[in-house]
């Protein structure tokens, strides 16, 4: 028996392998399904839980409680992110280049590099 026929034998996949492969693809999609519902349900429950804390304060309804859209949680984040990138210091936009003299180095010559067949 040589290495190819080694390794185009079918009789490797079996069952088991099959049922172990869908079961893995049928838990990877429930678990997005999941994760999908539980992150559209979460602005929902925390507005149910400032609707609670301000009737237990005696106030009413806020209005200013409604849900924020993505475009403003965008705009938020991108302020966010350009205020805190902004605190860095200051740098100055000078380049200096010194030469610096280095001895003689082999490994830079370009010389040793080449075959000795070609030197003749």
């Amino acid at each position: 028996m040589t290495l190819l026929e080694l390794t185009f034998d079918t009789s490797t996949i079996d069952t088991y392998a099959l049922i172990i492969a869908a079961m893995g693809y049928v838990v990877v999609f429930s678990v997005l399904i999941l994760m999908f519902f539980l992150y559209n349900m979460l602005p929902k429950v925390l507005n149910i839980q400032t609707r609670q804390r301000l009737r237990k304060k005696g106030k009413k309804e806020c209005e200013e409680c409604e849900d924020i859209t993505g475009e403003v949680n965008a705009a938020i984040g991108a302020a966010l992110h350009l205020y805190f990138s902004e605190l860095h210091d200051e740098e100055s936009d000078v380049m200096t280049i010194k030469k610096v003299s280095k001895r003689y180095s082999p490994w830079s010559s370009k010389i040793y590099g080449l075959n000795p067949y070609f030197k003749k």
